[in-house]
């Protein structure tokens, strides 16, 4: 007797189709770039007004509404009528402002995220697929898009503010006089670090177009008589003879070869006195799902990787560094600290 066909796994099948789902990322997007959550809290929270005050089609935006309420985005108070939930207060919420800005569809954010769509090429190849998608490669991109440079710098220092504090604290920065952050972009986590450590002269270094910006923020900090802006990259020699050179989330960005160049630029200038700091999110930690999403987005966006303290320490070996101390932070944080090996 043939045996029965097995009944399908209804939970299961259901959750996949979750997974594979496309229409809520954009929906969601869509909602912030029209400033669907500002407007209903405004007050235009029937169908007709949103509409209106949104420059939308009435009935095509009534069916991403539908959607929004599926979802739990929007409350329907009544007919065709819309009020907020916990989440689109979330979107309103002071702590949101660089993710709207990454969810709208016309940032640079979406641009960045649509390197997704080529990841098979970054999965066969090991390389960013950014350019595939754009037709040019992300850093090069970054260089020449004055908006691109901005919104990266700008989440970036949104990870440095978190981070600063802690580093600026946490750390054993007795007995440091110099400290220069490799890569600091707009000098959000070296402004922290000087503002809270008196006795500290610090530098930023980072590319040439970001010198206005970082200007700025160490004036913002009050730290401009102890801190400036270093034009250069991190691949060419950097400044010598500073007590410590910070390498904070710059590593993830970048394979192997080209971080263990990072590295070594770094221990050049240190010398045998100086130490060098890597900050970085630790793969494989408690944080593990969250951190396994950020490795994809940096293979896919930059051909960079999430690493373990192994791994640091296989970097810093070959870069003629080794570790001397590293310890676990908040947030899934791993600070590695290295000396000249040998």
């Amino acid at each position: 007797m043939a045996s029965q066909p097995a009944e399908p796994d209804v939970s299961a099948t259901t959750e996949l189709t979750r997974l594979i789902d496309l229409a809520t990322p954009f929906a969601v997007r869509t909602a912030v770039t029209l400033r669907l959550p500002e407007l209903v809290a405004d007050g235009s929270t029937g169908l007709p007004g949103l509409a209106r005050a949104c420059g939308a089609h009435e009935e095509s935006l009534g069916r991403l509404m539908r959607h929004l309420v599926g979802i739990g985005l929007f409350a329907e108070t009544g007919p065709q009528t819309y009020g907020l939930t916990a989440l689109s207060r979330q979107l309103l919420s002071e702590d949101s402002t660089w993710y709207r800005g990454w969810l709208n569809l016309e940032s640079p954010g979406t641009r960045m995220d649509l390197a997704f769509t080529g990841m098979l090429h970054s999965i066969r190849t090991g390389e960013s697929a950014y350019g595939t998608v754009h037709g040019t490669p992300f850093w090069q991109d970054y260089e020449q898009d004055t908006e691109l440079r901005r919104f990266f710098g700008g989440v970036m220092a949104a990870f440095a503010w978190q981070t600063g504090p802690v580093l600026a604290t946490e750390f054993d920065w007795s007995g440091v006089r110099t400290v220069i952050d490799v890569g600091g972009g707009i000098g959000a986590l070296l402004s922290e670090v000087v503002r809270v450590n008196a006795h500290l002269a610090g530098e930023v270094l980072d590319l040439p177009p970001v010198a206005p910006e970082a200007q700025e923020a160490l004036d913002r900090a009050g730290v401009a008589h102890r801190a400036r802006f270093v034009p250069g990259s991190f691949f060419d020699p950097l400044p010598a003879g500073r007590d410590v050179y910070v390498v904070s989330r710059v590593l993830t960005d970048w394979n192997d070869a080209d971080a263990t160049r990072i590295l070594r630029r770094c221990a050049e200038a240190a010398g045998a006195d100086g130490r060098v700091v890597i900050v970085e999110v630790l793969a494989g930690d408690d944080h593990a799902k969250r951190n396994a999403s950020f490795d994809l987005q940096s293979l896919v966006l930059l051909g960079g990787q999430e690493r373990s303290v192994q791994d640091f320490e296989r970097l810093a070996g070959a870069a003629g560094l080794a570790v001397t101390r590293s310890r676990s932070w908040p947030g899934g944080l791993v600070v590695v600290e290295c000396a000249a090996a040998g």
